[in-house]
Formats: structure tokens, C-alpha cells, sequence
């Protein structure tokens, strides 16, 4: 069960990470940095590799 709610948490935190790169993408329209847009790609990229290693994991 413990490990049903880590995936659960885990895939909670890959919608986090893509709403988090979403407004990057749209505050560097507006003209900010564009760290923040590569920041925001290293975070959806951390969830996802966390989140297929714990799928793996669970089946």
C-alpha cells in the first residue's frame, strides 16, 4: 500500500513540475530569464525519471 501512495505522490509531483514549466514558458514570452525555462525543464524531467523508476518499481 505504502508504495501505491509514493506513485501517488510522485505522479502529483510531475503535474506540479508541468504547470511550474508551463508558467516559465509564459513569463520567458514575457521576457524573463531563461533559467527559469531551463529550470523548469530539469524539474519535469527529475519527476518523470522518478516517477517511471518507481512504476518500474511497484509492478
Amino acid at each position: 500500500m505504502t508504495k501505491h501512495i509514493s506513485t501517488l505522490i510522485l505522479a502529483l509531483g510531475v503535474l506540479v513540475s508541468v504547470s511550474l514549466l508551463a508558467m516559465a514558458v509564459r513569463d520567458y514570452h514575457s521576457g524573463a530569464s531563461p533559467l527559469w525555462l531551463l529550470a523548469g525543464t530539469a524539474l519535469v524531467l527529475i519527476a518523470a525519471y522518478a516517477l517511471v523508476r518507481d512504476l518500474r518499481r511497484t509492478t
